[in-house]
């Protein structure tokens, strides 16, 4: 039954743009003639490759218009908006009657809404069967009212399901002290240098100096630490040879002790290599 929803979307609905990708979406989904369906913000959003801004102002132009009805007190399976199209479903409640008051001739039968060849109606349209959610609607309301929840599950056999494994929440989040240099970093510091520039030991020590650095950053995934990672080794300097390092000597503080100014503390460290 979304083919039809979907028809009278292109054929007889007057939105343009956004508007009308995000209504054939949600027509898409309708499973009956009643042409009611639900949808997340996320998942129109995706499918008509827009902004969460663009969706929105689509969906008020669509209410205000009257082709697009929002099912207040109403929710999906996992807290999507469920809406509903007047205009289309007024359309097939129409022609399907027109086919009742006018059916073809036998032997040359053209199949309708309700014919023949197009199957029992869904039991979804009414009756003991259908959806209790779809029991007295309540229709209208004031304002927009936009599930933000996750993707939903199909609504009818020919709509793939939306969220899977490629979903950017499966990417897992470690700590900068929990990333480690994997083949592909090594391979870059090869590439570009980086190792016979510092050499080992001044890689070990700029690698210890980022972890520190960065051992009080939120979580982020491991290809956003490495990326970070090799920028902070890009920008290292490369060691002075011959040049002590003063704090590595006996006497050298490792920070500045309380009170004192920067400049005064180099001067101690200073003090400490002549001594």
């Amino acid at each position: 039954m979304s083919h039809d929803a979907r028809e009278w979307v292109w054929n007889h609905s007057h939105s343009k743009g956004t508007a009308r990708m995000v209504l054939s979406l949600i027509a898409d989904r309708c499973p009956d003639r009643q042409c009611i369906a639900y949808a997340s913000l996320p998942t129109l959003m995706k499918r008509a490759n827009a902004s969460r801004t663009a969706v929105r102002d689509a969906l008020g132009k669509l209410i205000t218009s009257s082709e697009l009805e929002q099912l207040v007190g109403r929710k999906g399976p996992r807290g999507e908006t469920y809406y509903r199209l007047p205009a289309a479903a007024r359309f097939l409640a129409e022609r399907a009657a027109e086919g009742d008051r006018n059916p073809a001739p036998l032997g040359d039968q053209i199949p309708t809404l309700r014919g023949p060849e197009s199957g029992p109606l869904d039991p979804l349209e009414g009756g003991q069967n259908s959806d209790p959610g779809e029991r007295n609607p309540t229709l209208g309301g004031t304002g927009i009212r936009h599930s933000g929840g996750s993707d939903s599950d199909p609504q009818n056999s020919r709509e793939p399901k939306v969220n899977g494994k490629s979903s950017s929440s499966s990417v897992p989040l470690i700590s900068a002290t929990e990333w480690g240099i994997d083949d592909a970093t090594r391979a870059w510091l090869q590439q570009h240098g980086h190792l016979d520039r510092l050499g080992e030991n001044a890689l070990h020590a700029a690698d210890e100096k980022w972890r520190s650095y960065r051992a009080m950053s939120p979580p982020r995934p491991a290809t956003a630490w490495a990326a970070d990672w090799r920028a902070w080794i890009a920008r290292e300097h490369t060691p002075t040879p011959g040049r002590p390092n003063l704090y590595a000597l006996p006497g050298g503080t490792p920070a500045p002790a309380s009170g004192m100014t920067r400049a005064e503390a180099h001067m101690a460290a200073l003090l400490a290599a002549l001594d």
